[in-house]
Order: structure tokens, then sequence, then C-alpha cells
């Protein structure tokens, strides 16, 4: 929580534009200045039962527009999973932009250079994980809801202490485990934060992180029409994502 409240502490705010909920993926769209800008988020959402009584995801649907964006970003603490997700995106829209410390490639190429001959444990399932299992020394794959090659996520302590390599997805920061997360990471492990729902703020190099893998809206529109239509990240990427990197060495002066 501490983090999360250094995050919010570094944004200003700005003019909610638009917030669309898609099945994968969330995005807010906020004016700072009379410039425009977008941040994503993955969507989780709890499960919905018709006709009952029980507390919307999102209490004021509908109205989100004529909030501030750091109304939006405030629900990131304790709101539901959905508004969580509003938030992370709402801060992701807010968060000063950096171009001059962006690195342009992805995720599976940082992992794929860093875990050569080494063990490697990734929180989450990404799409590349396969492909990457031939390209590192060891691979393991923390879930919490674990595929057939997963491990579940209840056993990261017997895995992260020991890698050498670890990759953690963004989502995190919405579950409220990523603090859990990095305690077990080795003090000479190399840690990725990574995701389109990652904050590319170099505080979080504060916190032992020190690489992150995250994304940059570079066509607003296109980007929501996908969204709202259930587009996967693929999708979305096409319609105008920038895939970057922030190395903690570009900022602290550490080892890269």
């Amino acid at each position: 929580m501490q983090l999360l409240s250094r995050l919010i502490e570094t944004i200003p705010d700005g003019e909610v534009l638009a917030v669309r909920i898609g099945i994968y993926w969330t995005a807010v769209v906020v004016d700072i200045a009379g410039q425009q800008s977008c941040g994503l988020c993955a969507t989780l959402s709890s499960r919905h039962i018709h006709g009952t009584k029980q507390i919307p995801n999102i209490p004021n649907a509908g109205q989100l527009e004529r909030s501030s964006g750091l109304d939006l970003v405030a629900s990131l603490i304790e709101g539901s999973e959905t508004q969580r997700s509003v938030a992370m995106a709402a801060l992701n829209a807010l968060l000063p932009k950096l171009p001059q410390l962006w690195q342009e490639t992805n995720a599976e190429k940082i992992i794929e250079k860093h875990g050569a001959g080494r063990r490697v444990a990734i929180v989450g399932h990404f799409p590349f994980v396969d492909r990457l299992r031939s390209k590192v020394g060891e691979l393991a794959v923390l879930e919490q809801h674990p595929g057939p090659s997963d491990i579940p996520a209840e056993e990261a302590p017997r895995i992260i202490p020991f890698a050498e390599v670890v990759a953690i997805t963004g989502m995190t920061l919405v579950n409220h485990t990523l603090s859990n997360i990095l305690e077990l990471c080795s003090p000479d492990a190399k840690v990725i934060l990574m995701g389109p729902s990652t904050p590319l703020s170099p505080i979080l190099f504060d916190y032992g992180i020190d690489i992150l893998s995250g994304a940059v809206v570079t066509d607003i529109k296109p980007v929501l029409n996908v969204i709202v239509q259930g587009g996967n990240f693929r999708q979305i990427h096409r319609a105008g994502v920038r895939l970057v990197n922030i190395h903690g060495s570009q900022v602290s002066g550490r080892e890269s």
C-alpha cells in the first residue's frame, strides 16, 4: 500500500474524457493541461449473479466521466476488482511521460536475454512462456489459475527465492500481491515488472525492481474501439500501442 500511495502522490490530476471497460482490457483517457493521454489495465471482474442485491462492481457506472482522474485512482486502494482496473488505467494515463527513458523492445526479449542459462520465474501466464522454455536455463510459471504446465501461485515461497530472474505481471499491483512477491526475491535476482498494466514510473525502482516493461497508447480512438468490442492485447497492440521499457540503471546508475 505504501508503494501505491507513493505512485499516486506523483501524478497530477486531469479531466476524465473517457472510460472504457472491455471484457479483457480497460482504458481511461484523460486531459492534462490540454494534452490527451490514455492508460491501460487488464480488466478484473467479480462473478455477476443476475437479480441479486450485491454491490455493483462499478457503483457509479455511467457517471465516471464526471469524476476527476484522481477520483478514479483513489479506488486502487480499496475498490472492487473492476474499480481497481479502472483506477490503474487512470493512474497510467496520468503518470508523467518519460520518452527519453523508453527503449523499444518487449518483455519476452528481455527475459530471453537475462534468462539465458539461468533459473527464471514468471508470475502470471503470458502468451510467450512456451517459446521461452527452450531459451532460458529453467522456467517456472506461477499462476493463480494454473494451466497444465503452470505452478500454483501459492508455491511462490518455494520457487521465487531461488530464481535468478523474476518477471512479474503488473497486475500484482492491482490485486495487491506485488510487495509479498518482491520480499521473496533474492537480492541478486534481476526483477522485471511487465505487461500493459505496468506503471512506467521510476519510483518502482526503489522497491527492488530493475526493469519496467509496459505499454504506451499512441492512437487513442482505434484502441478504445478495439477494447469495447472485446479485443485481446494483440489486437489492441496493432490498433495503436507501443511496447517500451525503462531500465533502473538509466535512472539510478545501477548495473543493467
